[in-house]
């Protein structure tokens, strides 16, 4: 996707390229409000088509791209385009020989100041939108290009805009934003690894949405929940009198998902017998409903999840090698709690404003949060979830929650 926005006379031209439609539509408002002549992609290969028609001062580029490496677009921007300023909004890539200069270039680095100021909440601690402006090691007026990595960024919008799934802004949650824009456009198998309460269903929703998909069904399936008798059916539907029970034909979890997304939920402790029916699926796009014959045709996506390490398993011969490797095509790692501590903070304010319903949350005492910041989180962000519904329960009409509102399950 690649779109021009109507032409403005004398302004200076800016292309926004990012896979995200909410990225753009913020960045286009804010710097058509001051006048800038705004193009849009959604890709690398289409961003280079614009360029070479409208000719753009500058170019935001916001993550990585689904279709080019990020050094690879930027050496072929920078060649094509050595006047130009490419400028990172997470700060991997910039570069400048030449380009919008001051005012303009102030004004530009002022909008995306705004951008983030508005799209980061003021309560949220430890995250800075803005730094000062790099120094390329570009002398002025040269066609050199830029070294493809700076130490300082310009503008962290990375942070600003991560999914609104994902709540923090560590590195490790950045990491995680940034593998699901990597993939979610693509029709790539992906395996969702880490530990209980980690919110491994949450990215998988965030693959669905920011897919070609987002229109069609997302299905989840527990593999843990549900007894291996009914397993197979319920994955694969069945004929009327398939089996005892079987009144009449259903349809499985994989075909009501035809177009859409599988979410295999602790694909793990899936049986034996039943990997083999699924990897033959996954190599064929075909499956069988129990109890007939006549195979069918679904395009499903899937996306699995475990705790377990997969890749043990195999070697241990409790799971198929093979269908691991099916499904390990892109991995996306959950991290424990205590691993990104630093997302504490803005965790604890939103389950408090979740827990509040309509009503105001309440906050913590400066002793709660000590409490809270020194536990080890054995359950990760689930647990801090319940924890902190607990105690707004518990604290009653009250405003703060006190620790003898926090009950920790404590070894």
């Amino acid at each position: 996707m690649a779109t021009a926005s109507v032409l403005t006379k004398n302004a200076a031209s800016v292309l926004v390229l990012s896979a995200n439609s909410t990225v753009r539509a913020r960045l286009r408002h804010a710097l058509t409000a001051q006048r800038w002549e705004v193009h849009e992609a959604d890709g690398g290969a289409a961003a280079l088509l614009l360029m070479e028609r409208t000719q753009p001062h500058a170019t935001l580029l916001d993550g990585a791209l689904p279709d080019l490496h990020l050094e690879d677009f930027a050496e072929e921007a920078r060649s094509s385009h050595p006047a130009m300023d490419l400028i990172a909004l997470d700060g991997t890539l910039a570069g400048r020989a030449g380009g919008v200069r001051s005012p303009r270039r102030g004004e530009l680095l002022q909008v995306l100041r705004s951008v983030c100021e508005e799209a980061t909440p003021a309560t949220t601690t430890d995250t800075k939108a803005f730094t000062a402006p790099m120094a390329t090691g570009v002398p002025s007026g040269s066609t050199k290009a830029a070294s493809p990595r700076l130490a300082d960024p310009v503008v962290d919008l990375g942070a600003a805009m991560r999914l609104p799934e994902l709540i923090g802004g560590s590195a490790r949650m950045l990491e995680v934003s940034h593998r699901i824009r990597l993939v979610a456009k693509r029709t790539t198998t992906v395996l969702i690894q880490g530990p209980t309460g980690t919110g491994k269903e949450l990215v998988a929703h965030a693959v669905h949405r920011l897919s070609p998909r987002a229109d069609r069904p997302f299905i989840a399936l527990n593999c843990a929940a549900i007894p291996e008798a009914l397993l197979e059916a319920e994955l694969f539907g069945h004929a009327r009198g398939a089996f005892t029970g079987a009144v009449q034909r259903r349809t499985g979890r994989i075909e009501a998902a035809n177009g859409g997304t599988l979410f295999l939920d602790e694909i793990g402790e899936m049986p034996l017998a039943l990997q083999s029916k699924l990897l033959r699926f996954l190599e064929s796009g075909e499956l069988q409903r129990v109890g007939e014959n006549e195979p069918v045709r679904v395009d499903v996506r899937i996306v699995a999840a475990t705790h377990q390490s997969l890749a043990r398993r195999a070697q241990e011969g409790s799971f198929r090698a093979d269908l691991y490797y099916r499904l390990a095509v892109f991995c996306i790692q959950t991290p424990a709690l205590a691993e990104h501590l630093d997302d504490l903070a803005p965790l604890m304010e939103h389950f408090l404003k979740t827990s509040a319903g309509g009503d105001a949350p309440k906050q913590l005492s400066s002793e709660s949060v000590g409490l809270l910041t020194a536990h080890s989180w054995p359950g990760n962000v689930r647990e801090l979830q319940h924890v902190l519904e607990r105690a707004s329960i518990l604290a009653e009409d009250r405003p703060l929650i006190t620790p003898a509102e926090i009950e920790l399950d404590l070894p």
